[in-house]
């Protein structure tokens, strides 16, 4: 379990995160306005942004996380770009992963070249075959269409059954799509139905 324990951070004297507690069990969809610190609290969940006070307790899993930009390796193949994380993974298994994301044609070409949709599920594969124990989500299913939107979701839900996972999203569907059991909205949780 991936845990945020009074958690607070500022930028420039002004407060963006104040005594959260998150505990990322299930699926969380972590959802407020522009500009009220998802994204900063996702970067402390991850390591990446140290909190002013409280504290991130990992339990030693592995955390995987798709950022609201790709961060893909411009120069090399969508093979190749999952293949940096993939371990053991063989270059049919990583194909294979491009194909549930409807990318098979795509494996040999340089992301350089991709739009922004097929970037996107490039993004989600690489975090998926990276094998975390915690996935963390930025606004996942920018550049989709709603087709691909729910084909991405499902095959994100078929690799991480049974593993926890945060989505920061603007929509409630995106949420839903997610199976997500809880709505946080960085003041308070909301459970789903």
């Amino acid at each position: 379990m991936l845990e945020a324990i009074a958690v607070s951070k500022s930028f420039e004297g002004r407060p963006v995160l104040q005594n959260v507690n998150l505990a990322v069990t299930g699926t969380v969809a972590i959802m407020a306005p522009s500009g009220s610190g998802k994204t900063t609290l996702l970067r402390i969940l991850l390591g990446l942004l140290a909190p002013d006070a409280g504290e991130v307790r990992t339990g030693g899993a592995r955390i995987g996380a798709v950022f609201q930009e790709d961060r893909l390796i411009e120069h090399m193949t969508a093979l190749q770009n999952l293949a940096l994380v993939a371990g053991k993974a063989s270059r049919a298994q990583l194909k294979e992963h491009l194909a549930l994301l409807g990318l098979e044609a795509e494996a040999e070409k340089r992301v350089s070249a991709f739009s922004g949709g097929m970037r996107r599920r490039v993004a989600i594969a690489r975090a998926i075959v990276y094998g975390p124990d915690v996935l963390l989500l930025d606004e996942p299913f920018t550049g989709l269409d709603e087709e691909m939107r729910a084909r991405t979701a499902q095959y994100i839900l078929a690799h991480m059954r049974g593993r926890d996972m945060a989505v920061v999203t603007h929509d409630r569907e995106e949420a839903r799509l997610l199976g997500a059991q809880k709505i946080f909205t960085l003041t308070d949780t909301v459970l789903l139905s």
